[in-house]
C-alpha cells in the first residue's frame, strides 16, 4: 500500500529533524549566530519531496506571550502541528504547559503573539466558536460533570452539533473505542475511576468532532495499567487521522507516542526535534528521564 503523506511526514521527522535550541536562548559562548526553531530542517524540502508542497500547519504558534498579573507565564514560544500529526509538550510543573492549552482553547487571552488554526488567525475568535471549529481540550484533572451520565457527559460534547443521527452514531463509535463506557453508559460520571472519568472526558472532546485534540496530563494520577489503557487509545485516535496536541509530565510516554516534540521551561521552548531525538538527548534524559 502507498505510503500517505502523513506517513512520509512521520518518516523524514524520524529520520532527518535536528533538535533545535530556542531563538531566545544565548549561544554558546555567545560567539554563533542563534538557531531557530522550525519544524523542518532549514534546507528545502520541495526540492527532494513532491508530496510535501501542499503542506499547511493546521496549528501554528508564533511567539506566545501570556501573563498572569506582573507574571509572565510564557515567554515568547513558536511551535506548529501538522494535520494528523501527534505532537508532545514536555516540561516540568510550573513550565506554562497548561497556560499554553488554555490559551489555545481561548480560555486565556495572549498579552503578544500569533495564533493561527487552518490558515485563519484566532485572536478575536471565542473558546465555543474554537469548539466548533475543531479545537478540543481535554483539561488537566478530567473536569467531567460529576452529577450527569456517562452518556450525558458525552452528550454535552456535541453541544455544538445540530445532526441528531450523526451524535447517536458518534454515541455507538465512542463506546467501541472505549468499551468500559459502554458497560456503564447510565452511571453518574463522578462515581467512576480517575481512569473511567479520563475516558469520559477523552469520549466526551472527541464527540465534537475534532480535527485537533489538545490532552492536558491525561496519565495524571492514574494506575499504570490504565496509562497503559490510555495511551494506547491516543495512538488509535491519532491512527484516525485527528491532529493531536499532547502535553504530558511522563516525558518518556509521550514522545514514545509522539512523531516530534518541544520541551518547555519557565515559560520558554528550549529544544524541539523529532521524539526519537528527544529521547537519545543528554539533556532531556538528565532533566526528564532520570539519565546521569
Amino acid at each position: 500500500m502507498p505510503r500517505t503523506w502523513a506517513g512520509k511526514l512521520h518518516d523524514y521527522f524520524s529520520q532527518n529533524s535536528p533538535i533545535h535550541p530556542h531563538p531566545n536562548l544565548p549561544p554558546e559562548g555567545g560567539k554563533e549566530p542563534w538557531c531557530r526553531i522550525k519544524a523542518f530542517p532549514s534546507h528545502s524540502l520541495e526540492d527532494e519531496q513532491p508530496w510535501f508542497k501542499n503542506f499547511m500547519s493546521l496549528l501554528s504558534v508564533e511567539n506566545l506571550k501570556v501573563s498572569y498579573g506582573g507574571i509572565q507565564a510564557l515567554k515568547g514560544i513558536s511551535f506548529e502541528v501538522a494535520p494528523g500529526e501527534l505532537v508532545a509538550l514536555i516540561g516540568s510543573n510550573g513550565a506554562g504547559k497548561t497556560t499554553t492549552l488554555k490559551t489555545l482553547a481561548g480560555l486565556l487571552h495572549p498579552a503578544a503573539g500569533k495564533v493561527s488554526y487552518a490558515g485563519k488567525s484566532l485572536h478575536t475568535v471565542p473558546a465555543h466558536r474554537r469548539v466548533r471549529d475543531g479545537l478540543a481540550l481535554v483539561p488537566e484533572g478530567r473536569g467531567v460533570f460529576a452529577r450527569l451520565s456517562v452518556e450525558e457527559n458525552l452528550q454535552m460534547g456535541a453541544y455544538t452539533r445540530n445532526d441528531a443521527a450523526e451524535i447517536g452514531a458518534d454515541l455507538e463509535r465512542m463506546y467501541a473505542l472505549f468499551p468500559r463506557l459502554a458497560e456503564r453508559r447510565t452511571q453518574l460520571a463522578g462515581t467512576l475511576s480517575g481512569g473511567e472519568q479520563q475516558m469520559v472526558a477523552m469520549a466526551r472532546a472527541l464527540m465534537s468532532r475534532p480535527r485537533l485534540l489538545m490532552l492536558d496530563e491525561p496519565s495524571m494520577g492514574l494506575a499504570p495499567m490504565m496509562v497503559e489503557k490510555i495511551f494506547t487509545t491516543i495512538r488509535d485516535i491519532s491512527a484516525q487521522g485527528v491532529s493531536i496536541l499532547l502535553v504530558e509530565q511522563n516525558a518518556k510516554l509521550a514522545l514514545e507516542a509522539a512523531q516530534r516534540g518541544y520541551v518547555l521551561e519557565s515559560g520558554l521552548i528550549t529544544l524541539s526535534g523529532s521524539s526519537g531525538k528527544l529521547l537519545g538527548s543528554d539533556a532531556v534524559q538528565r532533566a526528564y528521564l532520570g539519565g546521569d
